[in-house]
C-alpha cells in the first residue's frame, strides 16, 4: 500500500531537512565571539568592520541588480569564513568581494556574472584578479566547498509561502514578502544576527511583522500558523521573544535617518564614461550625449 503524503507532511519533511543542513553550515560561535570582543584598533576584525563590509556588499548587489538570494548567500559565506579564520582588516575587502563573487556565480545567470576585474574596479579595491582568485580558493577550502547553505531568506520565503496557503485573500495582504525581505537585508547588516540560526531569524521576522499589523480580525489565522511553525522548529517562547525584540530594535535603528546606510556615493563617482566603456554593456545602459556640430563662421 502506498502512503499518501499530505502537503503539511511534505512541508515538515522539507523544513527538517533544511534545519539539519542549517546546523552543519552555521558560523562558529567561538569565532564570532572573538570578533565581538576584539578592540577596534585596526589590527583585528571587529563587528563594526564586518557591518561596513556587508553594507558595501548590499550596495554592490543593488548596483548590479542582483537578487536577494545573492546578497543573503554572500553574507552567509562571509560570516562562516570570518568565524573560522582570523583575518587582518586590510584583507577584509578582498574576502568580502570574493564571498560576493562566489554567491553571484552560484545564484545568478551565467550571462550576468561580471568579470572579476570589473568587480575590483567598481568596488574601488586595489588588489589584483590574481589576489582575488587565491582568496576565493582559500575561502572555498575553509568552507569545505559547501556554498549552498540554507539562509534566512530560504526559510523566510518557505515559511511565508506556507502561511499564505492557510489564509484567506484579505489576510494574505498582511504579510508582504517584499517588506519582509527588505527587513531581512537590514538585519543582515547587523552583526548580532550572525549568531542566530537563519530559521529562527526568519520566524522572528514574521512574528514581528504580524505583531506590527495589529489587525485582530485576521491575526488569529496568522498567529495559529506561526505557532505551528514555532512548534515544528522546536523554538522556545523565550528565544523567539528575544530575537523578535532584537529585530524590532534593529529595524528601528535602520529607519533612523542617523543610522549608517550603504554609501551610494562611494559607488557612483567611479563610473565615469571612461570606466563605463571598459565594462560589459549588459551591466547598465549608458546614455551618450549627442555630438555638438561645429558651426561655420
Amino acid at each position: 500500500m502506498i502512503d499518501t503524503v499530505t502537503g503539511a507532511q511534505a512541508f515538515a519533511v522539507k523544513v527538517k531537512g533544511l534545519v539539519d543542513l542549517e546546523g552543519r553550515c552555521q558560523p562558529k560561535i567561538t569565532g564570532l565571539r572573538l570578533i565581538e570582543t576584539a578592540q577596534d584598533n585596526g589590527l583585528r576584525m571587529t563587528t563594526r568592520l564586518r557591518e561596513l563590509e556587508v553594507k558595501d556588499l548590499l550596495y554592490l548587489c543593488r548596483f548590479f541588480g542582483f537578487s536577494s538570494e545573492t546578497f543573503s548567500l554572500a553574507v552567509s559565506l562571509l560570516d562562516r569564513f570570518l568565524s573560522v579564520m582570523k583575518i587582518q582588516p586590510k584583507h577584509l575587502s578582498c574576502v568580502g568581494l570574493c564571498c560576493f563573487y562566489i554567491a553571484v556565480k552560484s545564484s545568478e545567470d551565467e550571462k550576468t556574472v561580471p568579470l572579476a576585474s570589473d568587480l575590483i574596479r567598481i568596488s574601488q579595491n586595489r588588489f589584483t584578479v590574481s589576489d582575488m582568485m587565491r582568496m576565493e580558493k582559500i575561502i572555498m577550502e575553509k568552507l569545505y566547498w559547501k556554498v549552498k547553505a540554507p539562509t534566512a531568506l530560504h526559510f523566510l520565503r518557505l515559511f511565508h509561502s506556507h502561511i499564505q496557503e492557510q489564509l484567506d485573500a484579505e489576510s494574505r495582504e498582511i504579510l508582504s514578502i517584499e517588506t519582509l525581505e527588505a527587513q531581512l537585508k537590514a538585519c543582515h547588516c547587523s552583526f548580532i544576527f550572525s549568531k542566530i540560526k537563519p530559521s529562527l531569524l526568519a520566524l522572528a521576522l514574521l512574528c514581528f511583522e504580524a505583531q506590527e499589523e495589529h489587525d485582530p480580525e485576521h491575526m488569529n489565522q496568522i498567529s495559529e500558523a506561526l505557532k505551528n511553525l514555532q512548534h515544528l522548529l522546536n523554538v522556545r517562547d523565550g528565544d523567539l521573544v528575544c530575537v523578535r525584540e532584537l529585530v524590532g530594535k534593529c529595524l528601528a535603528e535602520y529607519a533612523n535617518t542617523k543610522c549608517s546606510r550603504p554609501n551610494s556615493q562611494r559607488l557612483r563617482w567611479t563610473i565615469s564614461g571612461r570606466t563605463a566603456r571598459q565594462l560589459k554593456h549588459s551591466y547598465y545602459k549608458i546614455t551618450h550625449l549627442p555630438t555638438i556640430p561645429e558651426s561655420a563662421c
